[in-house]
């Protein structure tokens, strides 16, 4: 997903772009490590790490099924707003979700998967 964004840029392919920077903020905020409630607390400056990266913190790996059920989060979310937008007005936008949730099941049923 990540060599596709940018192709889809180069294309101008504005469904793609949109449903790849969203699917990939949420594969990034899913491999987000959470904050332990202890660190947010003030402690004594004395006490603090200094020095540039002493706070940093690796980020969690997902598992291929992991990234699998988030990609198909999306589209579900995708898939279901469209459901919505039952309205003629609203018949561009859900247009543009089904053709942002079908790049993804592209990813979903390639070689690639994920």
């Amino acid at each position: 997903m990540r060599h596709a964004l940018p192709e889809a840029m180069r294309a101008r392919d504005k469904a793609a772009v949109s449903a790849l920077r969203s699917t990939l903020a949420a594969l990034d905020n899913a491999e987000a490590v959470p904050v332990d409630a202890s660190a947010r607390r003030g402690a004594a400056l004395e006490h603090s790490p200094v020095g540039v990266g002493t706070t940093d913190v690796a980020r969690r790996e997902l598992g291929e099924g992991a990234e699998v059920a988030i990609v198909r989060a999306e589209v579900e979310e995708r898939l279901a707003a469209a459901a919505q937008l039952t309205a003629p007005a609203h018949a561009d936008r859900a247009a543009t979700l089904r053709e942002e949730a079908a790049v993804l099941l592209r990813f979903l049923d390639g070689p690639d998967g994920a």
